[in-house]
């Protein structure tokens, strides 16, 4: 629901009762991931995608009864070996699709919720998806309270726990339980949808590869932040969709947010300047970020791992820099080589091997090489690794 927050939250504040489609599991390969969410209007807008259009039409329709019934549903969609292609899946795998109905009385919640993530707080939300419990019954949980109830208090305790621990790694999925809350059980299912804070692209370098740079971050989801030491460069006004512009020394800021990047920070480093890639590298190189790369041609890059070696950067923190910068697609112009930034940072999270998928067989989509497990016990099955 995250991309699609601000049309949910219109369609919320205008007191009308809309659907909101979700979905909570997936099985081989699928077009979306869990938590692909697609809101239907009472006057039958539509806003987002659960399938990028195989199920669409299906989904729409079983909105439609949603409202005027004001039940939730769950549906499945997938091949079938008689009609595959009227309804379910081409790419041959199954989406787990569940339909509520949405107003201000039936979720009292919604609101701070997307104001949560608005304001990069955050929140998960658990809602019974099967078993004997109610079907749409939903908890909201924050790091330090919660809202709303599943039905029993241990349920709510061993949810809260156990959701928590998910929203700590940025993870959604089905948590199984015993009817009663047991976590040695399985007849109970809840969806948990976590909403981390969105994971943060630092680019330094205020030049026009930067901007294109922050562009795409921006579309892919990360909160964006441009530094440079130069004010005249570093102004709002020449990088619009960032979300914040500073202007200090680039190794300096750096060292001050130091403990607030984690592993799904991305560190573009765009000056290639030694003066200011240098300190800021070697800064970086100690960080916990993901992704850390560095703009330059392969004479810079062999000066700037002199100069770094010189400054008593390890062979270990060095083999974490990608340099240059980017996949080798030939890029030239500003916006070409945000695209090959973009495509290595996709790469590295997701550990494709970046050739044509016209050359590779095998699954398309596949799990993150390194996503870090939710924390909860063994008895409880998490799903797919959101951000």
């Amino acid at each position: 629901m995250r991309d699609i927050r601000s049309a949910v939250g219109e369609l919320y504040s205008s007191g009308e009762t809309f659907a909101l489609a979700t979905v909570i599991d997936t099985y081989r390969s699928s077009p979306r991931e869990a938590g692909a969410a697609m809101a239907v209007g009472a006057t039958g807008e539509v806003i987002g995608s659960v399938s990028g259009g195989c199920v669409e039409g299906a989904v729409y329709e079983l909105a439609q009864q949603v409202i005027a019934t004001g039940t939730p549903a769950r549906e499945s969609y997938g091949v079938s070996d008689d009609d595959a292609f009227s309804v379910g899946l081409t790419c041959g795998g199954t989406l787990h699709v569940l339909v509520e109905p949405v107003n201000r009385t039936l979720y009292p919640q919604l609101g701070a919720v997307i104001g949560a993530i608005d304001e990069h707080q955050p929140v998960a939300v658990a809602t019974i998806v099967s078993g004997p419990g109610r079907l749409g019954q939903r908890r909201v949980i924050w790091p330090d309270h919660s809202e709303g109830t599943l039905g029993k208090e241990r349920l709510d305790a061993a949810v809260d726990d156990d959701a928590r621990g998910m929203l700590a790694q940025g993870s959604t999925g089905i948590l199984r339980y015993g009817a009663g809350g047991q976590r040695r059980g399985d007849e109970l299912e809840v969806f948990v949808q976590s909403f981390a804070p969105a994971p943060r692209m630092l680019v330094f370098g205020a030049i026009d590869f930067a901007a294109a740079v922050a562009d795409i971050g921006a579309h892919l989801g990360y909160r964006v932040t441009v530094c440079d030491a130069r004010p005249v460069f570093a102004t709002a006004k020449r990088f619009p969709k960032a979300d914040e512009v500073v202007v200090q020394w680039p190794h300096v800021f750096l060292a001050e947010i130091e403990d607030q990047i984690d592993e799904r920070t991305a560190i573009c480093v765009l000056t290639h300047d030694p003066k200011f890639d240098v300190p800021l590298l070697k800064v970086a190189l100690r960080t916990r970020a993901g992704y850390i790369g560095a703009m330059g041609s392969r004479r810079t890059h062999d000066d700037r791992m002199a100069r770094l070696r010189e400054e008593g950067v390890g062979e270990e923190e060095l083999a974490r820099l990608h340099s240059p910068i980017g996949l080798d697609l030939g890029a030239r112009t500003p916006e070409e080589t945000a695209v090959s930034i973009a495509a290595e940072l996709i790469q590295a999270r997701w550990g494709g091997s970046g050739r044509p998928l016209s050359s590779t067989t095998g699954r398309i989509h596949i799990e993150p090489m390194a996503s870090p497990a939710p924390s909860v016990p063994t008895e409880v099955t998490a799903g797919t690794h959101t951000r």
